[in-house]
């Protein structure tokens, strides 16, 4: 047996001997009276102890939206809130939202509309200032714990929070984190040095995972958001220091347009609470990072890092320039993450797609359409940042103009195993 062989053998036997599950159930959830989806994906989707819900937008069933912004956002909770009692539950039940506003200027209506709908125990959040969304100026996605008993904020003691949101809700078996800006927690000060921003975000996530009764090492996924001002090589610097090497979190880091309060950098993500059903998968193509696994299970979870057409490998690159070839691309790269579980894309409850151009929409969903099959993942789909320039360098690579993030989980209808970790 090759050197590969035996990895992949010891990997499986890992994955089968940590810890055992029944193995989620998985439901797709179409509500009536609701906008319909825009594309191939399921409005919401069951899975296991959580509820999936799709990014929804501000126009009502009957496609009309209102003319003033607050009001547009109240119909953008009340879209994610249909979709919640077709699946019998409310609100309350919601433990996380991502939200996606083409004018961070609407913040103060979108806080007020959110201090309606969510006056007691609000969810985590985190709040994006992007270049373009699909014919509405806000979108809202969600994460809802099944059972409302395991639903507990974490609070922050001595600090300055004034969000209508947790800094993190506990469930039985993960905490949700709200996006952590480079601010001082303390002052509500943003410094103007980048690497001071990078350092006061992961010092806000660390605060509340110790709230928690959590450490960095719990993180299965990160979402770090940064405007242009942050130099990559400076955040990655930082930020793998806060992590044991080839053992850090699943990650899709995504440039936005703007953030709240000034800052030009965010985290946010998943922990799971019991390190015995955390485990870091790394397809044999894939050399250790020190700053983001290709996938982490939690439990019956499984949560990716996001994957552009990037061929990786010695001389890796994107060397197509169309979006349908670079998809297929990021396609494969994703399969390689799942197959190194034993999972496949009808696996996947949840995606992210980020676009560089969303005139580009339909052509993604003709050829995404062609990879998940039956139950249709719930998905959201952004353009983060204006357009780039298309053209190649000099060693005929090109940019990546779309990146694809995903959450699988080990079903019962999979029949992909019955054990993780």
């Amino acid at each position: 047996m090759s050197g590969t062989q035996l990895r992949r053998a010891f990997l499986l036997l890992a994955i089968a001997g940590y810890a055992t599950f029944a193995g989620a159930q998985v439901k797709p959830i179409f509500p009536t009276g609701a906008p319909k989806p825009a594309g191939p994906y399921s409005p919401g989707v069951l899975a296991g102890d959580y509820f999936y819900v799709s990014g929804q937008g501000a126009a009502g069933a009957d496609g009309k939206m209102a003319t003033d912004f607050e009001g547009q956002a109240e119909q953008t909770v009340q879209n994610v809130q249909a979709i919640l009692r077709a699946a019998d539950l409310t609100l309350k039940h919601v433990v996380y939202v991502q939200v996606y506003l083409e004018n961070l200027q609407n913040l103060p209506a979108l806080n007020r509309v959110f201090s309606k709908y969510f006056p007691d125990n609000p969810p985590a959040r985190a709040v994006l200032g992007v270049a373009k969304l699909i014919g509405t100026p806000v979108e809202i996605n969600a994460v809802a714990v099944r059972n409302l008993e395991d639903k507990k904020p974490v609070t922050l003691a001595g600090v300055q929070w004034n969000e209508p949101a947790s800094p993190g809700v506990l469930t039985k078996d993960r905490l949700f984190v709200s996006g952590m800006l480079g601010r001082d927690l303390k002052t509500g000060a943003v410094p103007t040095d980048p690497a001071d921003q990078v350092s006061l975000a992961l010092e806000g996530m660390q605060k509340v995972l110790a709230a928690a009764g959590l450490d960095m090492k719990n993180m299965v996924f990160v979402n770090p958001y940064l405007t242009i001002a942050i130099p990559m090589k400076i955040m990655n610097s930082i930020y793998a220091k806060h992590f044991e090497f080839g053992n850090t979190p699943a990650r899709a880091t995504i440039e936005v347009e703007s953030l709240p309060e000034g800052s030009h950098i965010e985290f946010t993500g998943v922990a799971v609470r019991d390190l015995s059903a955390r485990l870091a998968v790394r397809p044999k193509n894939m050399p250790p990072s020190p700053t983001a696994s290709p996938c982490v299970f939690a439990g019956d979870t499984f949560y990716c890092s996001a994957k552009s057409g990037f061929i990786p490998g010695p001389n890796g690159g994107v060397f197509v320039e169309r979006i349908d070839q670079q998809l297929r691309q990021t396609m494969r790269n994703l399969l390689d993450n799942l197959e190194e579980a034993g999972l496949d894309f009808q696996s996947v409850v949840a995606t992210n797609v980020y676009l560089d151009n969303l005139d580009e929409f339909q052509s993604m969903n003709k050829l995404y359409s062609k990879y998940f099959k039956g139950t249709l993942p719930a998905r959201t789909t952004i353009q983060q940042v204006e357009s780039v320039d298309r053209s190649p360098n000099p060693e005929g690579a090109y940019p990546a103009i779309e990146q694809i993030s995903l959450i699988a989980v080990r079903s019962q209808k999979s029949g992909a195993g019955t054990t993780t970790h």
